[in-house]
Formats: structure tokens, sequence, C-alpha cells
């Protein structure tokens, strides 16, 4: 989960209220503690921002402040309005009707339930339903609120439809994993080159403020960029610094758990790894959202703000094959949506007789499409195994890029 909101980056912040600035200071003690108990005095990063986002009743995600929408931080595409959700509906249609009323459509991280209310509606329409639709929400707070909204917003037969798992499904399954803006909050590592060796980004305290050190990085994460450094073609520059997530392809095998057959579905922003890693780009990825700031201070206030890193796509890629899938096609996200039904919003958007839906209409597809826009930094990527998405991904391929 994920700012999507784009932006440039800013030096003044608003201040939080005094009750989210002492919540921020609760879990901040905890690091502290856990920082204090630790045999270097530091932890990586990628710990920190574990902490920060999903401590249990205290993290970003955990805790109960709002996230989403205007008085949120950031606006993610199902929260701009009923667009998206229609058409990814429309581009995974084919693959549940080919598995049949077995299926099972599993979404990581719900947001607001704006998606599954709409998507539902939409896979009604299409004869394309899934034998069960699973929500799986790491925040107790939003499973209520996505509980609340749709209960609300869904016949009684659609809602009946719908779990909360507590994880990954334990047993094996078919039908449809989807994620978007996801991956871009998985914890991640960071890393720095310093004196020609591979070394891991730490936060430590320094006069009662979290501050990042450098240490050597293990076999693990060292032997993962230079894996990188291989397949990019060159060697990172001294003091080059970014991100990798050498945890991915565990990471996607654990969601997808025992699916036997289905499809996988990703949206997120973020580079093929030849971009990723380019050279001009050497303080890597990582950003921060505030109330629809975006700031390079990741480590102020946690539990506050929304930290994320982009996505290296090739990785990704690379990531599915290796869980056992097909990979199925990687476009933008406006190449996606216009080959899954967008054509048809369209049109119905010229037939509303109301001015100010028609024109909030308007609005949406443009910020869903345009590069100016989520339309050409916000890509998706699909693995399919024993089905096919059809013509899905046959709307301005990217592949070739990877």
């Amino acid at each position: 989960m994920h700012a999507s909101t784009a932006g440039v980056f800013v030096d003044t912040l608003p201040t939080p209220d005094p009750d989210a600035l002492a919540h921020s200071e609760r879990l901040a003690a905890a690091i502290r503690a856990e920082i204090a108990a630790s045999d270097a005095g530091a932890i990586p990063f990628s710990r920190f921002m574990e902490l920060a986002l999903y401590a249990p009743g205290l993290g970003y995600y955990s805790a109960g402040a709002s996230k989403f929408g205007e008085e949120g931080d950031f606006v993610t595409a199902p929260e701009i309005g009923p667009i998206f959700a229609a058409c990814v509906a429309e581009g995974i249609a084919p693959v549940l009707q080919q598995i049949g009323p077995s299926a099972l459509f599993l979404e990581l991280g719900g947001g607001t339930g704006a998606f599954a209310e709409v998507a539902l509606k939409r896979l009604l329409e299409l004869d394309a339903l899934p034998d069960r639709y699973l929500i799986l929400e790491p925040s107790a707070q939003l499973r209520e609120r996505q509980r609340e909204r749709l209960r609300e917003r869904l016949s009684a037969p659609l809602f009946a439809l719908l779990d909360w798992p507590d994880g990954p499904l334990p047993h094996d399954w078919d039908g449809v994993l989807f994620a978007n803006e996801v991956i871009d909050a998985l914890p991640t590592p960071r890393f720095a080159i310093a004196n020609d060796e591979v070394h891991e980004e730490h936060v430590a305290v320094q006069d009662g403020r979290f501050v990042t050190v450098l240490r050597p990085a293990d076999d693990f994460l060292g032997n993962t960029v230079r894996q990188v450094e291989q397949r990019i073609g060159h060697r990172f520059a001294e003091g080059y610094r970014s991100e990798l997530l050498p945890q991915l392809p565990y990471w996607i095998q654990a969601v997808s758990g025992g699916m036997r057959r289905g499809a996988m579905l990703f949206v997120d922003y973020g580079h093929p790894r030849g971009e990723y890693y380019l050279p001009d780009r050497s303080d890597g990825t990582l950003r921060a959202f505030y109330r629809h700031r975006m700031h390079a201070q990741p480590l102020l206030w946690p539990g506050l703000q929304d930290i994320t890193a982009s996505v290296d796509f090739t990785a990704l890629a690379e990531a599915g094959v290796a869980a056992g899938f097909d990979f199925a096609g990687y476009c933008s996200q406006a190449s996606f949506l216009l080959g899954n039904g967008m054509a048809g919003v369209l049109e119905r958007i010229e037939r509303i007789a109301d001015d100010g839906e028609r024109l909030r209409r308007t609005e949406e597809v443009k910020k869903l499409t345009l590069p100016s826009g989520m339309g050409e930094r916000f890509q998706v990527m699909g693995f399919e195994k024993d089905v096919a998405f059809g013509t899905a991904f046959l709307a301005g391929d990217l592949s070739f890029r990877l």
C-alpha cells in the first residue's frame, strides 16, 4: 500500500496534532528499545520500515488513522472512482470463467473496500463471480472499515462471498491473486557502496533522534547487489544507494500459497531493472508521504506517514516465474485499462446526462490514464498458471524493457 499521488518533494510539512505525535512517540520508543537491545546498536532500515508501517496497534497500516482519500495521505486508483476496478474485473474475468465455480479471488490489502465493491458488481455483470472473495488485510481497523462499507453497498448475496483470512491461504486453491500498490510498501533493505564494498543502511539513535548509519552487508544482500551489477552491466559507483528486495521470490511464493491454477495481477509504480538502477538515480527511490506531500524524511514521525520504494519490475517478473507461474504480460496502467473495457466506459460517460457527473468521470479517466497522472508511472504485470488472460495485455506491451 503505497502512496499513489504524484508530487514534488517538499521541505515543509504540516505539524501533526498532539494526539498523533503522542502515538508516534509510543512507536518511536518501542523502536528505540529494539535498537538499544541490538548487538550493533542499530537495526536494518528494512526492520525500521517494518515497525513503522506494521507494528501491531502502532504502525502506519496497523493503527486507526485515516490513510486514503482527501483526509488521508494519498489516493489510490480505486478511491478515485469506479473505473479502475471495473476495468481490472474485465481483465481477470476470463481467468475466473476458465476456472469455473470453485474459483477464489484473493485481494492483498483492500484499502477502503472500494475496489472489492466495484469488482464484485462488475464480475456479476460479466458472469464471472468467484466462489469467494477474500481480502488479506493486515490492519484490523481497515478490515472493519471494509466490512462496514461492503455490507452497506453490496447486495446480501454478494456480501456473503466476502471473507477476511488471517494470512495466506493454507490450502491448495484455484483463482486470482490481485495486489494494487502492495509491493512498494514491503519493508525493503537499502544498500550503499562504500570503499567499493556493499553496505546496508541501518537506523541508530543519536541525541534521541533516528539517524542512518552503514554496516557491512551480510552475504545474502551483498551477493544480490553484485548479481544486480552483473545484470545491468556495470558496477555501482562509490556512494551509490538504492533499494532491492532479495526476499521478493519468497514473498511471492508465500502469498500465492498453494495456488494450483490461476493468475496473479500486480499494479504498482516502478521501473524495469535497467531504469531502476540508473547512475543518476544515486539515492534510490525511497520516499515518504504525509498528507499528500511527498518528502525525503522516512525516519520522521514513525507510524504517521507512509514509506514506499518503487518496484523493480524485472525482479518481479523473475520472482513470479521462479514461483512456478508463466509470465503473462507487462504494460502501463493506461494501456491495461484501455485494453480492458475502457472504450465501453468512455461510451457510457458520453451518455451521462448530468454535466457534473460526466465531468467527474472524465477527470477520473484522465487521472488514471494520462502520463501526467497515473497512466505511465504505474505499471501492470500478470502471471498465469494453466489459464490464459486472453487479450488483457495486448495493448502497449512493455516486456521488451525488462
